[in-house]
């Protein structure tokens, strides 16, 4: 017998408060779009906005002013200066969109300008990267592809899965295809095609009764949406390693979903199917509950480990792996379910009065 924290016995109502979560989810949501508004869309760091970033280390106590100062009359434009790292680790990340000097041209001008005013403090320029713009644009998107296709091909798995409707599942992938292949042919940009591609799958998961499909999409658009307006909302960058810290939330806010999608199954096959569906779905959810917080309380702690002692480097992507855990076992209860027991799981293997049954 498997470890459990949690009486067999428990009844905790999560259905019963799917109203308020349904409130909280929306506020979330519209706090971080409104950031997103305001401030004009994610703050891009170098990978996707192009420019050249450079990390220095100095070798004894690092003030930050002093720094700013001696670079004060370098010319690079859109400069910036931040400290980096944890307090000890004395780095700064310094970041110009210039395009008119090269790599090793900006490494001595801020050479050469910290040397000159700040003498009596050794430095080291540990890194040096330069993206250019039509790089960092097609950087772009091609991590909105990912994300997209990421999404897409979970809800052909999971309509399979949990449906046994493959031919549906491919008729809904054709039908997604041919209509982004016309709006390309309107030339709109990458962002607006994926966010049109998004609510068409939506929408061919709700006109086909995909149901299982449906919860589970909206349940990661739901985390990885919360998850950017978050970052908006502190003003952290998005770069490559944030499109893979939200890559790994998909997966995990998934593989939660999955775990109360088969339990919701099983019982609505077993005895379980003569209770109302939606005791049905709550006491699936108490049947998981176990398991749901020895997952993400153990992976919660590796995160937050890597998030303290993983240096500034990956400080982003743990921060990233923090908010997606939390958001993610939250959507899987909360979001997921709530919505199959709005639209009504089906039974692929049963007869029709099951499916009665089952509905009642």
């Amino acid at each position: 017998m498997g470890l459990r924290i949690i009486p067999p016995d428990t009844n905790i109502n999560f259905i019963g408060v799917r109203k308020y979560a349904y409130a909280f989810s929306i506020i979330l949501i519209l706090v971080g779009l409104i950031s997103l508004v305001v401030k004009g869309g994610p703050r891009l760091g170098i990978d996707f906005a192009g420019g050249t970033i450079i990390q220095i280390e100095f070798d004894k106590g690092l003030d930050i002013d002093r720094v700013k100062s001696a670079l004060n009359d370098v010319p690079l434009s859109g400069l910036t200066i931040q400290r980096f790292g944890q307090d000890d680790e004395n780095t700064v990340l310094l970041r110009t969109s210039t395009e008119e000097a090269n790599p090793e041209q900006i490494r001595a001008m801020v050479s050469e300008a910290l040397a000159s005013n700040m003498a009596d403090t050794p430095f080291t320029v540990q890194r040096l990267e330069m993206v250019g713009p039509k790089v960092g644009a097609d950087l772009r998107g091609k991590a909105l592809e990912a994300l997209f296709y990421a999404v897409l091909l979970i809800a052909i798995y999971i309509s399979g899965r949990f449906e046994q409707r493959w031919m549906t599942s491919a008729i809904m992938a054709g039908g997604l295809a041919g209509t982004i292949y016309v709006l390309q042919l309107m030339s709109l940009p990458t962002t607006y095609l994926i966010v049109a591609a998004m609510l068409i799958t939506l929408a061919l998961c709700w006109y086909l009764k995909l149901n299982y499909a449906l919860g589970a999409v909206v349940a990661l658009t739901h985390d990885v949406i919360v998850t950017v307006g978050i970052f908006s909302l502190l003003n952290k960058e998005f770069d490559l390693t944030i499109i893979a810290a939200l890559l790994t939330i998909v997966g995990y806010s998934l593989n939660d979903t999955i775990i109360v999608f088969d339990r919701i199954r099983e019982n609505l096959r077993g005895k379980s199917g003569k209770s109302s569906l939606s005791r049905l779905v709550n006491k699936s959810i108490n049947e998981t509950l176990s398991r749901t917080i020895l997952t993400s309380g153990t992976t919660l702690m590796v995160v937050f480990c890597l998030f303290l002692f993983g240096g500034g480097v990956i400080h982003d992507f743990a921060f990233a792996l923090l908010v997606g855990i939390f958001v993610g076992t939250y959507s899987s209860i909360y979001v997921a379910s709530p919505i199959l027991l709005g639209f009504g799981p089906t039974l692929p293997d049963s007869e029709p009065e099951d499916r009665e049954r089952a509905a009642v």
